[in-house]
């Protein structure tokens, strides 16, 4: 038997409740109702490294991630040309549901899309399951899918070894292969806009821009990687690339920014300074001077001025990072690795984050000298201790700095908020 979540959820008794419904737009609940009709039904299921993706997986499901181009869910409907729906915790239910109908087809939220195993997946018969070694891929019920008996089906082995993303850091570590996959599929048989007379390219044939970015008096250099300039983005004079890099729509790259890749700016993110093999998750800045390096933000962050991380020890050691399963510091084997930061969090101009830095949902960080390896939840404070960032200011500034973005902060975002609050409240009594 098995469950496809820390705490499993059916939805199928839920199906005539309206509120399931209410997380789809109107043309993306068109495009579901029609796919589920006409095609088989997909569901992404955050499966067994949840915890080990803490604290982004606080305020998401795991398909939810950015890594790349496009989130692990946006790969999915691009390869699958469907609309999907999500298995994940009870408390982030009502803003990702499930939509459970008779045809399910279960995949993996670990697991990235390749035409091959896409192509697999859409030939799964009845009871079929696709592993990986020990690790299930994806299967197709038409069963009750919170609990299942996979001694019943047939098991199909996977050839070649899937891209998963297990842990944190493989959000940037793999950043450069699934990078390169969203850019292939992306661009496959369009056209980029012309790269403007006043920009510098080496290798421009993998270059690609996208309806109405803006770009003047830069130097791009692609020949270790695509660089993917999004729809309405910009990259102001003076910027130095080094691909692969993905600027995502709306995000803007400022004054002499230098980028080495593989880097991920993502959607409406403002990027300043120095950063090397990053992914910066949407509405995040770090708009001045600073260095980022191996390095994952969450969404709605902001790095103040002069913020620098160190992604290298001083005795070259290997890094440990905060695992919020075993409660304590584990190693990664990496080498290279700089900051964590679950979405929400800011930090004030001069700030200094240590190599392995975990950093989570909501915390305020100011003042001098290094601030702890790990910074639990809801922290107001730094280098000189810390107290608790009580839930009524911080969806205070929340509501303001998504207003200024033209998105509403609502009651499911305050009600996921305020359960992660609650649930990590050890961390910040330790």
């Amino acid at each position: 038997m098995i469950n496809l979540k820390t705490n499993t959820l059916s939805l199928r008794n839920k199906l005539n409740n309206k509120d399931i419904i209410k997380p789809f737009s109107n043309e993306r609940l068109f495009l579901f109702l029609i796919n589920t009709i006409i095609q088989m039904n997909y569901i992404l299921f955050d499966g067994p490294y949840r915890e080990n993706l803490l604290p982004f997986t606080y305020t998401k499901p795991v398909a939810d991630l950015r890594i790349g181009i496009l989130t692990i869910r946006e790969k999915w409907e691009l390869f699958l040309k469907t609309t999907t729906t999500t298995v994940t915790e009870d408390y982030l239910s009502e803003k990702y549901p499930m939509v459970e109908l008779d045809h399910n087809v279960m995949i993996n939220a670990s697991v990235l899309p390749s035409k091959d195993l896409v192509d697999q997946i859409k030939n799964l018969k009845q009871n079929q399951s696709i592993y990986y070694n020990d690790e299930l891929i994806a299967f197709f019920s038409m069963s009750d899918v919170d609990n299942i008996d996979f001694e019943e089906f047939d098991k199909i082995n996977l050839n070649d070894e899937p891209i998963l993303i297990k842990n944190t850091w493989d959000i940037f570590s793999k950043n450069g292969i699934a990078l390169q996959c969203d850019y292939d599929k992306l661009t496959e048989g369009r056209t980029s806009l012309p790269i403007p007379n006043s920009v510098d390219v080496i290798n421009p044939e993998q270059i690609f821009i996208e309806e109405g970015a803006t770009l003047n008096f830069v130097t791009i250099n692609a020949s270790k990687g695509p660089v993917y300039i999004g729809k309405n983005s910009e990259i102001m004079e003076g910027s130095i690339i080094r691909g692969p890099l993905a600027l995502c729509e709306g995000a803007i790259l400022k004054l002499g920014t230098k980028i080495y890749g593989p880097t991920t700016v993502g959607p409406y993110s403002k990027i300043g300074g120095e950063v090397n093999n990053s992914v910066i998750s949407g509405y995040s800045n770090k708009g001045h001077d600073g260095f980022l390096g191996n390095s994952v933000i969450g969404e709605w962050c902001n790095l103040g001025a002069d913020t620098n991380t160190s992604n290298l020890k001083n005795n070259y050691a290997e890094v440990r990072l905060w695992d919020y399963e075993s409660g304590r510091f584990a190693k990664t084997g990496l080498q290279f690795c700089g900051l964590m930061m679950g979405d929400h969090s800011k930090c004030a101009i001069n700030t200094m984050f240590n190599t392995g830095t975990v950093v989570g949902v909501c915390a305020n960080i100011f003042g001098s000298g290094f601030p702890r390896n790990f910074v639990p939840s809801f922290s107001w404070g730094g280098s000189q201790g810390f107290t608790t960032y009580l839930t009524p200011k911080a969806f205070e500034v929340a509501k303001i700095v998504m207003s200024r973005r033209n998105i509403e902060f609502t009651k499911q975002d305050e009600f996921i908020l305020t359960t992660v609050f609650k649930q990590t409240e050890a961390y910040r009594k330790s």
